[in-house]
């Protein structure tokens, strides 16, 4: 699909402001369907350096659809370990399961390099003739009608503009992906809900030259040191410069009442921290040394009229549980279907109100998850920290050491049949063939409002009005089977089957950004839960259906 003429009477379908990951990821899922699109960045150079080093299987599961692969990617790697939290004993009080395979198809935790990200974004993003990148520029002001929103865009005075170089910019929908200072938001008067949670870390970038985790095998790859006397995190940060070569590894330590922040950060402080570890001026590269404060926020709201805000924008959370980029990048695919599918008359307006029920509760179990996690860090005092070891010591021998899992998460209420189990919840993938491929299902059968019908066909079910409105989702169905040749999805392990079976379904409905919208047992429950889904966005219905 190609819209590629500028909308008539706008200067684009979607400005937005911001242009980080979050920010490119949207454009190029609105790019990707020919919408135009106007990105914002107030730099002209993205900034080269580490920042967010982790992601979970569910944004590798995103990234596929752009055709990069985490399992094989060289700028993207991974550590088949747990995530431990250890007292200055060496005791284990907390273990999170980093390790396993998730049931949507991709490894829990993935490691990388921001900036190479970036940069395979903003590739993407050049390449597509619909999408316009302006650097340099900010939003100054921003005004919005029932049909429109007017942007005010000047040059950064940081970069050398004067205060009178000025642009507008009208869009009919703007998106804020412009940081925790988001200009967006402030604009619309969104509250944020603060939960008070306030600690300075510096963060230490690193790039040995030899291979850490080999070296230290006495240690995880991946853990947190609870030790009061300075509580410090441990963890990989991705592939090093060199293909082939030392991973890039990270250490970051909590700034202890009554100390400089700036003070620790300097470069001969920074060493003397990270001389217990073995990492010295001769062995190992300083790459990045910064002291950030970690905080616990999200906004009340994250749509108002045509404006919507998202990644850091919209949430701040703690770096414990490693999602904070991997919430904005669900950010940007939850954007981004609603947008294009609004544009294209699929849906009503109303289907942005889902965006902000569905999310913000989805950022707050992840806010609140990091932050429990960093109640436990954060202990400076003494006898608090004993108190916690023999605690959490005891808890754990209880719980036989089980590692505490990390890949369910629930959407709050929104574009998801609430009367029916499991939906809400991210879908399971497994392997399968179809169309003359073995792949995961999202690379062998695709991605879209998906109907899987197991071992019946699912839209023999559907009436002729509901078959036309999933037609004009450009959705489809999938009969699937474990059996060859009886139907046109082989279920190759057999994971549908077993997942299937075990929330009690027949049929389940996979919205765009790989949430269940519904499951359902039998035809009637499919057809009754079906037509809730499609009120909850709205979507017309098709007369040319309804009258053939």
């Amino acid at each position: 699909m190609n819209n590629s003429a500028k909308p008539q009477g706008f200067d684009t379908d979607v400005a937005i402001v911001g242009g980080g990951p979050v920010g490119h990821l949207l454009a190029i899922l609105l790019g990707q369907r020919g919408k135009r699109v106007t990105l914002i960045e107030r730099w002209t150079t993205y900034y080269p350096l580490p920042r967010a080093v982790t992601f979970d299987h569910e944004i590798a599961r995103i990234l596929a659809t752009l055709g990069i692969n985490a399992e094989t990617d060289p700028a993207i790697n991974f550590h088949d370990e747990l995530y431990y939290w250890r007292n200055r004993d060496g005791e284990d009080l907390q273990i999170v399961d980093w390790q396993s395979k998730s049931a949507s198809g991709w490894r829990v935790r993935y490691w990388f390099n921001q900036p190479y990200l970036e940069e395979r974004l903003m590739e993407i993003a050049n390449q597509l003739e619909t999408v316009e990148i302006i650097r340099g520029w900010e939003a100054a002001e921003m005004v919005q009608d029932a049909e429109s929103v007017t942007l005010t865009l000047r040059r950064n005075p940081e970069e050398g503009g004067r205060p009178d170089e000025t642009r507008q910019l009208r869009a009919k929908f703007v998106a804020g992906t412009d940081g925790a200072n988001s200009f967006v938001r402030e604009t619309l008067g969104i509250e944020n809900e603060d939960r008070g949670y306030f600690f300075d870390w510096l963060i230490l970038d690193m790039i040995p030259d030899f291979d850490y985790v080999a070296s230290r095998p006495h240690e995880p790859a991946q853990w947190q040191l609870c030790d009061p006397v300075r509580p410090t995190t441990i963890v990989p940060g991705g592939p090093g410069p060199v293909a082939g070569g030392p991973d890039r590894r990270r250490w970051e330590y909590m700034v202890l009442p009554g100390e400089d922040a700036t003070e620790l950060q300097k470069p001969e402080n920074a060493w003397k921290l990270l001389e217990p570890w073995g990492i010295t001026p001769e062995n190992s590269q300083l790459e990045r040394a910064a002291v950030y404060r970690f905080q616990a926020r999200w906004a009340k709201l994250w749509n108002k009229g045509r404006c919507l805000i998202g990644g850091d924008a919209a949430h701040l959370m703690p770096p414990f549980a490693g999602e904070g980029m991997c919430a904005g990048v669900r950010d940007a695919l939850a954007m981004a279907w609603r947008l294009n599918g609004i544009l294209e008359g699929k849906y009503g307006l109303e289907a942005l109100d889902s965006y902000t029920t569905e999310r913000v509760e989805h950022a707050k179990h992840y806010i609140n998850f990091s932050q429990e996690l960093g109640q436990i860090i954060c202990i400076a005092d003494e006898a608090e920290a004993a108190k916690r070891d023999k605690e959490m010591i005891a808890d754990l021998a209880a719980r036989n050491h089980t590692p505490v899992p990390t890949d369910i998460c629930h959407l709050g209420h929104g574009a998801w049949c609430q009367d029916s189990a499991h939906s809400g919840e991210l879908s399971v993938q497994g392997v399968v063939e179809a169309n003359g491929k073995v792949d995961l299902f999202d690379q062998a059968v695709g991605q879209g409002w998906v109907l899987i019908g197991y071992d019946t066909d699912p839209m023999a079910v559907l009436s002729a009005a509901q078959k036309a409105q999933l037609a004009s989702l450009e959705g489809f169905g999938v009969q699937m089977s474990a059996q060859a040749g009886q139907a046109n999805v082989l279920d190759r392990e057999g994971t549908y089957k077993a997942w299937m079976e075990e929330i009690d379904a027949r049929y389940v409905l996979i919205r765009p950004d790989f949430y269940v919208a519904l499951t359902a047992n039998s035809p009637e429950a499919l057809r009754e839960r079906f037509d809730k889904v499609m009120q909850s966005l709205n979507v017309p219905a098709v007369e040319a259906a309804l009258s053939a």
